[in-house]
């Protein structure tokens, strides 16, 4: 794994090594708006994972994730640093917290 000091080096970085579909985190699925591509649990792997925390700002605190469809897609989610079940599906809370 890479070593980042922030939450911009960590998404740089990854995009220059081939993550550059942007994702939102949603409830059941992540999704790329601009490329109208949604991939479910099941349909990706988490390949490398960054947390950030703020030193005074909670606000500050991210997680970073770079993603692997199984058509080999790479992209990024870039969420905040409690994931909850809320608004989330169950499949998708264990995606995430295998990784923490």
């Amino acid at each position: 794994m890479y070593a980042y000091d922030t939450v911009a080096e960590a998404v740089n970085g990854l995009k220059q090594r081939g993550y550059t579909i942007d994702f939102n985190l949603e409830a059941d699925r992540v999704y790329c708006p601009q490329r109208a591509l949604a991939l479910k649990p099941a349909d990706f792997a988490i390949t490398e994972f960054y947390r950030f925390e703020g030193e005074s700002d909670p606000a500050d605190e991210a997680v970073v994730y770079a993603i692997e469809s199984k058509g080999g897609k790479k992209g990024l989610i870039v969420t905040g640093f409690g994931i909850t079940a809320e608004g989330l599906g169950e499949e998708m809370i264990e995606k995430l917290r295998m990784k923490r």
